[in-house]
C-alpha cells in the first residue's frame, strides 16, 4: 500500500508541475484530470472512498466542463504541447524545484506512521468517517457550503477570465 501512496502522489505533483508549465489549456485539462484522479486515490487510501467519489464526481463533473467550454471558446490554431522547447524548460525548472524542496524537507517526512492508511487499523468496519463528516457538514456547515458556492462562482469566473482569448473576451464569433 506504500507504494501505490507513493504513486499517487508522484502523479498528484507529476499533474501540478503539468498545470504550470503548459500554456495550452488543452494538456493543462489533461493535467488537472491527472491530478484530481490521484489526488481521489491518495483520499481512497487514507480511508475516505465517499470522499474521494464526490470529489472526482463534482470535479472532474462540473469544472471541467466549465473549462473544456471556455478552452474551446479560447480555441489556438497551432496549441504548445507538451513536448516542446518552452515547456520542456519550464518543466525542468519546476522539477528541480521539485527535487530540491523535497531534499530540504526529507526529515519531516520520514516521521513513523505517515503512510499509515485507515483501513489497516479496523478490518471489518461499518461506520465510515468520511460519511459522518459530510453529514456534519450538511447539519452544522450551511455556512462552509454558501461559501463553497461563491468560491465555485469566483473560480468560474478566472477560468473564463484565463481562457479570454484577443481583445473581444470570451463571447465572440468563431
Amino acid at each position: 500500500m506504500t507504494y501505490m501512496m507513493s504513486i499517487y502522489m508522484l502523479g498528484v505533483i507529476f499533474g501540478l508541475m503539468v498545470v504550470g508549465s503548459n500554456p495550452s489549456p488543452y494538456f493543462g485539462a489533461l493535467g488537472l484530470v491527472v491530478v484530481s484522479g490521484m489526488g481521489c486515490g491518495v483520499l481512497m487510501g487514507h480511508g475516505a472512498p465517499f470522499l474521494s467519489l464526490v470529489l472526482f464526481l463534482i470535479y472532474l463533473g462540473g469544472m471541467l466542463v466549465v473549462f473544456a467550454y471556455s478552452a474551446a471558446l479560447a480555441a489556438e490554431p497551432y496549441p504548445e504541447t507538451l513536448g516542446s522547447r518552452k515547456v520542456l524548460m519550464i518543466l525542468g525548472l519546476y522539477t528541480v524545484g521539485v527535487v530540491l524542496g523535497g531534499i530540504c524537507l526529507w526529515g519531516g517526512w520520514t516521521s513513523e506512521g505517515l503512510w499509515v492508511v485507515y483501513d489497516e487499523f479496523m478490518e471489518f468496519s461499518l461506520v465510515r468517517p468520511d460519511t459522518g463528516g459530510v453529514a456534519l457538514m450538511y447539519s452544522l456547515g450551511g455556512q462552509v457550503l454558501v461559501l463553497a458556492g461563491w468560491v465555485l462562482l469566483l473560480t468560474l469566473f478566472v477560468v473564463l477570465e484565463l481562457c479570454r482569448g484577443g481583445e473581444r473576451g470570451a463571447i465572440r464569433a468563431v
